[in-house]
């Protein structure tokens, strides 16, 4: 299997530690490089490489590091409970809230970002055992597009295509 096309639920938990870190660290880097791409033209517009670079990796370190924290403390709760279920994701998120914490040198942010991550990860955990989705993938085309003609935007269905007027019917009679 191709590093960058690795998921998460590729293998059961507990398994295949580095595939996991990988394919959490996918999403930890997107968004790290979008936030930090915000951060240096919006926010601090750092004047050179060096600190534009040095805003990049404050920004993105820490964010692939709460990733990594996830993922290793979810495998370890995992294989040392020797349960798969919610509260070793619980713990993963715990876990990501210390990093967290640490970054922004506040344990008060840490435990709060702790305790939401952490409730987070056991929703993400319960939709993944009862088959359902935050978010689900829903096509495009189902919504709309490009070519508005073609979908239908009204509220009320089509009428069936053998319907005819009142006066056609009295035509029809006579």
């Amino acid at each position: 299997m191709s590093l960058l096309r690795a998921r998460y639920y590729d293998h059961p938990d507990g398994e295949d530690a580095f595939g996991k870190i990988v394919a959490t660290n996918k999403y930890a880097l997107s968004a790290g490089l979008a936030w930090s791409m915000f951060d240096v033209l919006t926010l601090t517009k750092p004047q050179g490489y060096g600190p534009t670079l040095g805003r990049f990796a404050y920004n993105t370190g820490p964010l692939m590091g709460m990733a990594t924290a996830f993922t290793l403390t979810t495998l370890t709760a995992t294989n040392v409970r020797g349960k798969d279920d919610k509260f070793n994701y619980f713990l993963g998120g715990f876990a990501a809230g210390g990093v967290f914490g640490a970054w922004k040198h506040n344990h008060v942010a840490g435990l709060c970002a702790g305790l939401f991550l952490g409730i987070a990860g056991v929703i993400k955990k319960m939709s993944v055992e009862q088959g359902w989705e935050f978010f689900p993938d829903t096509p495009l085309r189902q919504y709309g597009g490009l070519n508005i003609a073609s979908n239908d935007w009204t509220i009320m269905p089509d009428p069936p295509k053998n319907w005819t007027t009142e006066k056609a019917k009295e035509e029809e009679k006579a």
